[in-house]
C-alpha cells in the first residue's frame, strides 16, 4: 500500500517541507484506522531525562505544529521549562513517518480560544475537572470533579481554564522517512536556514 499511496510521485523532490506534509496527513486521513493526526511528542524534564506520549496534533502551518494541553501536566512543565521539543508521526498503513524538533512557542490566548470553543461540552469540562499528571485518590473523585464542573457551567459558555492552552513547535528540522524493500528506505531530512530550508537526503 505505501508506494501505492505516493500519489504525489517521488517526495524526494520536494522542495519544501509543509506542502508535503500536508499531502502525507491527507493521505493518513484517508488511510488510517484511527487518529491520522496522533504523534508521538518528546519532551525532556530538569534531570535531562526523556519524556514521551502520545498527543493530537491540531493545526499546523508554515509556522509549525500545534497542540493544546494543561500547561501544569508533566509534558506542560517541562515544555515550559526547556521550551523545546520533538515529534514522531508514524503512519502505519503508509509505511512513512515524519520527525519534528525545534523550539517551543506559547500559542496567543485568542488562537487557544477560538481552539477551546471548537471542543465537545464534555471535554471542556474535563479540561476543569483534571488535575492532569498529578496524583488522583480515585476514579470516583474524578468523576466527582467532573460533575461539579458540570453543575457550575450548566447554562452558558465553558471559559477556557487560565492553564490550559496551546504550544507550537517551531520546526528547526523536518525528517521525512518511506519504507522500501530490503531496508532500502527514501529518508530525507529539511534543515531550516537563514535563507528557507535546505534539503538532504540521507542514508537509511
Amino acid at each position: 500500500m505505501g508506494d501505492a499511496a505516493l500519489t504525489n510521485g517521488d517526495f524526494t523532490e520536494s522542495a519544501e517541507p509543509f506542502r508535503l506534509f500536508a499531502e502525507w496527513l491527507e493521505d493518513a486521513t484517508g488511510n488510517e484506522p484511527n487518529d491520522p493526526n496522533g504523534v508521538a511528542l518528546a519532551t525532556v524534564d530538569p534531570d535531562g531525562l526523556p519524556n514521551v506520549r502520545m498527543v493530537l496534533l491540531k493545526g499546523f502551518d508554515e509556522r509549525g505544529f500545534v497542540f493544546y494541553t494543561n500547561f501544569e501536566s508533566a509534558k506542560g512543565r517541562e515544555i515550559l521549562a526547556s521550551r523545546k521539543a520533538a515529534m514522531c508521526f508514524h503512519w502505519k498503513s503508509l509505511r512513512r513517518q515524519v520527525r519534528v524538533r525545534g523550539p517551543v512557542e506559547v500559542v496567543s490566548d485568542a488562537e487557544a480560544d477560538e481552539y477551546y470553543a471548537t471542543r465537545p461540552r464534555g471535554s471542556r469540562i474535563g479540561a476543569w475537572a483534571s488535575k492532569q499528571s498529578r496524583p488522583l485518590e480515585s476514579r470516583f473523585a474524578l468523576e466527582k470533579a467532573a460533575a461539579e464542573y458540570t453543575a457550575k457551567f450548566a447554562v452558558g459558555a465553558i471559559p477556557r481554564p487560565d492553564y490550559w492552552s496551546g504550544f507550537r513547535i517551531v520546526p528547526t528540522s523536518i525528517e521525512f522517512w518511506h519504507d522500501r524493500p530490503f531496508r532500502l528506505h527514501d529518508r530525507v531530512l529539511f534543515t531550516r536556514t537563514e535563507d528557507g530550508w535546505e534539503k538532504t537526503r540521507l542514508y537509511p
